[in-house]
């Protein structure tokens, strides 16, 4: 599945909600994140518009890597 080329940092962490992230604070343009679904995790991105397709990829790889599933599932259930 094709990472979407136009999703700003915002967006990204809305649509996280349905895997339990939460903002927990926000120092400057970055967001930190943090899940107890699965053990605490904690995830930082960008408040940026767009995120860059490097940045993007690495951040959606450790969350589909806590969550154990796939990118291509992760990226299905966030309908982003």
């Amino acid at each position: 599945m094709r990472l979407p080329r136009d999703i700003s940092g915002v967006l990204l962490a809305r649509a996280l909600k349905e895997f339990g992230y939460e903002i927990s604070r926000q120092t400057g343009s970055h967001i930190r994140l943090t899940t107890e679904v699965n053990g605490e995790h904690h995830i930082t991105i960008p408040a940026h518009d767009p995120i860059k397709i490097g940045t993007l990829s690495g951040i959606l790889s450790e969350i589909a890597r806590h969550h154990e599933i796939s990118r291509e599932e992760l990226l299905r259930r966030l309908g982003v």
